[in-house]
């Protein structure tokens, strides 16, 4: 068994699938993914759950079956959330120097990043990242740190994601009635974000696309900070009820159709046969076209990256994706969907692949894992953080111990 100190778990709770992800840091600080849990979630709508005790039960499924995995026991999670309800905004604090020096201390840093994260919200939002993205001191911009520096003004741009407090407790109250504990709660946006690109890709600029069950998220990175969120309420059980609509057929066929020939674009080289599936009601056969399936399918995955790109043309963002588009989630498990990407938004896409960890290989060749994944890498850097402030202090009581016992 794992030492459950260095045990940390990213739960994600889906449209689809309830995903729990087990890691573990090892003596030299690498991360390793250890276990893997997962369970058919039934009680998530668009990323939200409608059904607590039946959320709760899929939940209880996934922690156990990581547990057996990784021979651990999970007491606390890095939780996933998301759903229409989440904004992204950037936003500027300011922040006037009193010192009569004039030199920038750890104290006005903290002071220009509270001003920033003041965002004007309504008192139901709360906010759950606060991303430092540049200072600026004296109108000198593009600081990364401006302590110890000398001006009369320091400012900072931060982007802030929020969303509905009561609708974000709902999946906080569902891990705690499981008597588990929330280490944090993560934007799986941003999680998928964080497990898929490298520091060069962020510093290039690239967009990361989760096409999930029930929700569609979106991150761009700039010169290395994020620059832009979104989340649409659409998502791969959309483009199955626009298959059974249009098909005449059940949603459970719908979906079968959609895993076994579904396809992203339509052309003459993935041209396929009519299909003759049985009708479980006794009555005559029926025949599908698979063109027009595929047609179905790349109308509506068509008209999800058009509104990511509306999206991004307004935020200012879309010329400065260098290293293109990276896909994950479900919807990655579409044939030719890179390629309907990079026909729509007029750059080079690929399917995601996560970076930096060792362990199950299971997991991390999987794109519907990677914001779980993603969860862990938040996780581990938070311990990073917290060992390394522990470090610090126990550095500077060894120093003082020293001073007091030659004094």
């Amino acid at each position: 068994m794992f030492d459950s100190s260095n045990v940390i778990v990213g739960l994600e709770i889906g449209t689809s699938k309830v995903c729990a992800v087990v890691g573990e840091v090892n003596a030299e600080g690498e991360l390793n993914i250890v276990g893997l849990g997962q369970a058919r979630s039934r009680g998530v709508r668009k990323g939200e759950i409608c059904d607590a005790p039946v959320a709760e039960e899929d939940v209880r499924n996934a922690i156990v079956e990581a547990e057996h995995m990784a021979d651990v026991e999970i007491r606390s999670v890095y939780l996933g959330v998301t759903g229409a309800h989440v904004r992204g905004c950037n936003n500027r604090g300011v922040h006037q120097i009193v010192s009569a020096d004039r030199e920038i201390s750890e104290e006005d840093v903290q002071d220009v990043v509270k001003n920033a994260k003041a965002i004007n919200r309504s008192p139901e939002n709360h906010v759950i990242h606060a991303i430092r993205q540049h200072f600026l001191v004296d109108g000198q911009d593009g600081i990364p740190n401006p302590v110890g520096m000398l001006g009369s003004r320091v400012e900072v741009d931060m982007h802030v994601i929020q969303g509905n407090f009561n609708r974000l407790q709902n999946s906080v109250r569902a891990v705690k009635g499981l008597q588990l504990e929330v280490d944090e709660i993560v934007f799986t946006g941003l999680a998928s974000s964080l497990a898929l690109l490298t520091n060069e890709q962020k510093e290039l600029g690239a967009l990361v696309i989760d096409i999930g069950g029930g929700t569609t998220e979106y991150v761009v990175y700039s010169k290395g900070v994020i620059k832009h969120v979104g989340v649409l309420a659409v998502g791969g059980d959309h483009v199955s009820n626009d298959l059974a609509y249009g098909l005449k057929v059940p949603l459970g066929r719908a979906e079968q159709l959609k895993c076994e020939h579904g396809c992203a674009l339509v052309n003459r080289a993935n041209a396929g046969p009519d299909l003759t599936i049985p009708n479980e009601f006794g009555l005559p056969q029926k025949t599908v076209s698979v063109d027009n399936l595929r047609r179905i399918m790349a109308l509506r995955l068509e008209e999800v990256f058009q509104l990511i790109a509306q999206d991004l043309e307004q935020a200012g963002v879309l010329d400065y994706l260098r290293a293109g588009v990276f896909i994950c989630g479900g919807g990655a498990r579409i044939p030719q969907i890179a390629q309907l990407a990079e026909k729509v938004l007029q750059m080079p896409a690929s399917l995601g692949q996560t970076n930096s960890i060792s362990g199950l290989k299971s997991a991390q060749e999987h794109p519907e894992f990677a914001a779980a994944i993603g969860l862990v890498k938040v996780g581990s850097k938070q311990q990073r953080k917290r060992t390394g402030r522990k470090t610090l202090a126990g550095d500077i009581g060894n120093t003082i111990k020293q001073m007091l016992g030659r004094a």
